[in-house]
């Protein structure tokens, strides 16, 4: 049996001890190993587990430390990459059939960045075909389940990282954003999760580099993890032509002060009808961060559904340049809704395509004009709490009487103004027993802000020490 309590360790902590002498890497890798085996059966939330080599790997930084080596800032720590993120040598399925003996012969360069920091990656986590759905099932690793109620989503399309986390299976996981990919996970597990600014952590993985909706960001126990790891993986990278060329001075642990600060509120962004406990929640942040000193004010973007359409066309078409390709001789190895998606991207026009920029242009000034007065936007991450595991993304949209719009999240309208980095940090529990989460909105590059009002919440808001009912 695991020790739960070295489960729910942050990542930081466990590099303390380590580098201390306080603990042993072996111990903790053995036990990350050991939760593993425990849930994963029930959550389905690794796809790849590597035990040797990881203890192999233990073993030697043990050895590091008695040697008085020199220690990398997550020295020892087990973590979990997301199966759609090149690893050299191991298996990157992209979640997909037509992929599944597919072997990368490079590292990313998160990848190199995290390891290269002493990192321990025990596995690799479970997503959606090619990442496309905000819930984690694919034809090739079936259904991934919450730990807080496993006939529920853990969110997508990192899902398995969500649920890694949240577990305990591993304090630290890397996933990867285009519509809400980290944010998802983040609030239907009860987790932090992070999507930087646009450029901020070299996207390398991609067969182009001018696209302009893609990041990296971890899942993390805690906001000091998370700031960990955009220091570790964040740029300048020069192959990366969006990469932010100067970076930026995180000082940790991250300062919680929010005096001072002016923090814009839109409830529902003008889009989405949102969940009452949900909003009750971010409500209740809101009171947390005025009594911390900030003056957070009621404001209406006049968002409109027309943002939610922009990007759904850009992601088909998206999703398709990259593996279209495949529709013609696999299309009874892809998931149906792969399939539909790229017969919709092949309908649209390149002049269609363009006039894209107009939606997201008139987005970004009404964005902007809150901007003007405000330091940050707060809103829900998503408006409900998790939905059954086996719904998607096309089952939980729509419009309502109201005008209003069914949704399981509000992330991707913040994918078509990417140089604004989003955090989402847990709000509250909500009476189905299910995690709910804030979602905070920076200046353009500005990550800095949003997490310090993210430590703000967390400390007015304690919810690290929170663990699902999981055997």
């Amino acid at each position: 049996m695991s020790n739960l309590d070295l489960c729910y360790t942050s990542a930081t902590e466990l590099a303390r001890r380590i580098a201390a002498g306080e603990q042993s890497p072996v111990a903790i890798v053995e036990n990350s190993l050991e939760r593993i085996e425990e849930v994963n059966g029930t959550l389905n939330c690794f796809c790849f587990t590597y035990p040797d080599e990881a203890l192999e790997q233990a073993k030697a930084a043990e050895a590091a430390v008695k040697a008085g080596d020199p220690l990398g800032a997550l020295h020892g720590v087990p973590i979990a990459i997301k199966d759609f993120t090149p690893t050299k040598g191991k298996t990157t399925t992209l979640g997909s059939v037509v992929y599944k003996d597919n072997v990368p012969d490079d590292d990313a360069q998160i990848v190199k960045d995290l390891l290269g920091a002493g990192a321990i990656m025990v596995g690799k986590t479970t997503t959606p075909e090619f990442a496309h759905d905000g819930f984690t099932h694919s034809p090739l690793w079936g259904t991934t389940r919450n730990p807080w109620n496993p006939e529920r989503t853990p969110g997508g399309s990192s899902g398995g990282s969500g649920a890694a986390v949240a577990s305990g299976c591993v304090p630290l996981a890397e996933g990867s954003d285009m519509g809400g990919s980290v944010r998802i996970p983040a609030s239907f597990c009860g987790t932090v999760g992070l999507k930087p600014s646009l450029g901020r952590i070299p996207m390398t993985v991609l067969p182009t580099v001018f696209d302009n909706i893609s990041h990296f960001g971890p899942l993390a126990r805690t906001l000091d993890d998370a700031a960990l790891f955009l220091d570790i993986a964040q740029g300048p990278f020069e192959p990366d032509i969006m990469s932010n060329p100067v970076p930026i001075d995180i000082t940790r642990p991250v300062p919680g002060d929010v005096t001072g600060l002016r923090i814009a509120m839109d409830m529902d962004l003008g889009i989405y009808h949102v969940d009452d406990e949900v909003a009750a929640n971010v409500e209740a942040c809101a009171a947390a961060l005025r009594d911390a000193g900030a003056v957070v004010e009621e404001v209406d973007l006049g968002w409109t559904p027309d943002c939610v359409d922009a990007w759904l066309v850009y992601w088909n078409v998206y999703l398709a340049a990259f593996f279209e390709q495949h529709l013609d001789t696999r299309r009874d190895d892809l998931d149906p809704t792969i399939a539909g998606m790229f017969d919709a991207a092949r309908k649209v026009s390149a002049i269609e395509f363009k006039r894209l920029e107009f939606v997201r242009t008139a987005q970004w000034h009404k964005l902007c004009q809150v901007f003007e007065t405000h330091d940050a936007l707060i809103c829900p991450t998503t408006p409900v709490p998790a939905p059954s595991a086996n719904s998607s993304d096309a089952e939980q949209l729509g419009m309502r009487p109201d005008g209003k719009m069914n949704s399981s999240d509000m992330t991707l309208v913040f994918n078509n103004v990417a140089q604004c980095p989003a955090l989402s940090v847990p709000s509250g529990i909500h009476s189905s027993g299910l995690p709910t989460a804030l979602q905070i909105v920076g200046h353009r590059f500005d990550d800095l802000t949003v997490l310090r009002i993210g430590v703000a919440v967390e400390k007015a808001r304690p919810w690290a020490e929170k663990r699902p009912k999981l055997v």
